[in-house]
């Protein structure tokens, strides 16, 4: 088995592609062992190498975020995990939880009026922004839209990243405006 690793523009997250499916459907974000211990088997194992903070789950892909540990320490002990997880066959999510725990799927909020424009920026974070971001080892996802608010939540290397500001609000906020003129502005919940 050979994984591959690409950086991201957080220089905190490394992105770790095992050549295999790792979520065939949505995404798991873990921010802590306790959470992952109790849904991921393989992101427990991730969160017992010292220096791991964050782990998440894309769909070919794994994204690890550190603390200040050093890569070259921490990369040879995360590709081993990797590789014994899925050498071993053993499910990346626990069968009882599925994503359910992992996705924190809180619920979506806009006026009913707002239905046409909310599904026009629906289509374009999922055909424009999420196939980008995730190149970068994350995921975002549509939240809310408020007052011309859009309220979009980031995940994965996108979560505390530096250039996130920058992509919510050159990237992101410039593509919905272009497209959908009711949008004035793009927030991070």
């Amino acid at each position: 088995m050979f994984i591959q690793t690409e950086t991201t523009p957080n220089p905190a997250t490394l992105k770790f592609l095992p050549g295999k499916v790792v979520m065939p459907e949505g995404t798991a974000d873990f921010r802590d062992a306790d959470t992952a211990g109790h849904t991921s088997p393989l992101a427990a194992k991730l969160f017992s190498v010292p220096g791991v903070t964050g782990v998440f789950f894309g769909f070919d892909f794994i994204t690890i975020t550190k603390d200040g540990a050093d890569w070259q320490h921490l990369k040879p002990a995360i590709l081993g995990t990797i590789m014994e997880h899925f050498m071993a066959g053993a499910p990346v999510m626990a069968a009882t939880d599925s994503n359910a725990a992992s996705e924190h799927d809180e619920a979506e909020f806009f006026d009913e009026a707002d239905t046409e424009i909310v599904g026009t920026i629906k289509e374009l974070i999922e055909t424009r922004v999420r196939p980008a971001v995730a190149q970068d080892g994350g995921d975002i996802t549509f939240r809310g839209f408020e007052k011309g608010t859009v309220y979009l939540h980031m995940k994965g290397a996108c979560s505390g990243c530096p250039s996130s500001t920058a992509t919510l609000k050159h990237g992101i906020q410039n593509l919905l405006r272009h497209f959908v003129p009711e949008v004035q502005h793009v927030e991070s919940v």
